[in-house]
């Protein structure tokens, strides 16, 4: 049997700037961080000649041309996998959905482990292209670079999206004192919501590439405010990441009408005025996580509480994508 793993992901300054239709034009920027909360894949050869493929559905179908799933029928198909005598089953620790980027992870898994059943070896920037070659350009997903990238890679990791499509990585440059407050103070709390992320970031792609002005100027400045926030926590002023969360959280509902709704506002309130310095929906908006960075850890998990969100305790993840079995 063969399991991998990929993580999930929380984006820390510069979402959005990850975007074909933005980056192509202007060039983006981000900053994103994994987390020890997971997307597994395991794959095992059977007595029976037919594909058993086993994900929130079963399907068992006589080839890959067959399969209804469409990340793992392409996957199977770029890696080239013939054989049907196989049993492909995924597991996730947080549901779909809900902002932590789980379909680059997914793809990024299923990726790994098929790769290791042909007995390839895979860099996480190649094991990232061809999961963004799948969804962005086979599956024509309104996505972009980023939950692909930092699944492969791990860590608190740095992203520039070039024009062209190439895209630079690099590590945080993070004092060890820093990087421990910084995982202390980042609190994720669970809205209820669950929704798909392809409707905001739509209506984002379409506005990009009509280039509507108030459309690139809001991700002017996040992209800005990406730097800003690389500077921020390199210097050890987590205080200022918190300030800057919050600003980043005002410009991103700009983008959408869709993006947040009076509970989300009225949670995130609450948050502010319980020792909350700033904080964000994660992912593309709508639902999903909010997350907050605090100095009052106690009284703002207590205040959550009692507005009736639950929260999720989560490690930063620095192996990536890999083979646990």
């Amino acid at each position: 049997m063969i399991i991998a793993r990929s993580p999930l992901r929380i984006s820390l300054g510069g979402g959005g700037t990850d975007l074909p239709s933005y980056y192509e034009k202007h060039g983006g920027f981000l900053i994103a961080a994994a987390i020890d909360k997971y997307i597994y894949i395991t794959i095992h050869e059977t007595f029976i000649e037919e594909l058993i493929i086993k994900y929130s559905q079963m399907e068992r179908v006589g080839s890959a041309e067959e399969v209804k799933h469409p990340i793992i029928r392409e996957a199977l198909k770029l890696t080239g996998i013939t054989e049907t005598n196989l049993e492909i089953t995924s597991m996730a620790d947080i549901p779909a959905g809900t902002g932590l980027g789980s379909s680059g992870s997914f793809t990024t898994a299923l990726l790994k482990a098929l790769h290791h059943f042909r007995k390839n070896l895979m860099h996480p920037r190649e094991l990232a292209e061809q999961a963004c070659h799948i969804e962005i350009d086979l599956l024509q997903e309104p996505i972009g670079k980023q939950d692909q990238y930092i699944a492969s890679y791990g860590g608190i990791t740095c992203f520039e999206f070039h024009p062209g499509g190439d895209v630079t990585a690099w590590p945080i440059n993070i004092e060890t004192e820093t990087l421990y407050n910084l995982e202390d103070n980042l609190l994720l709390f669970f809205t209820g919501y669950s929704r798909s992320a392809s409707s905001i970031l739509k209506e984002q792609h379409d506005k990009s590439q009509k280039d509507d002005k108030e459309m690139i100027d809001n991700l002017h400045f996040v992209k800005d405010l990406g730097y800003d926030v690389c500077e921020a926590i390199e210097t050890g002023d987590l205080h200022r990441f918190g300030e800057l969360m919050h600003d980043h959280w005002q410009h991103k509902k700009r983008r959408s009408g869709n993006m947040s709704n009076g509970e989300i506002d009225k949670w995130y309130e609450i948050a502010r005025e319980n020792g909350a310095v700033g904080g964000k929906l994660i992912g593309a908006g709508g639902g999903g996580f909010l997350m907050f960075y605090t100095e009052e850890k106690v009284r703002l998990r207590h205040a959550m509480r009692a507005a009736g969100l639950t929260e999720v305790r989560f490690r930063f993840d620095f192996e990536g994508t890999k083979i646990v079995v």
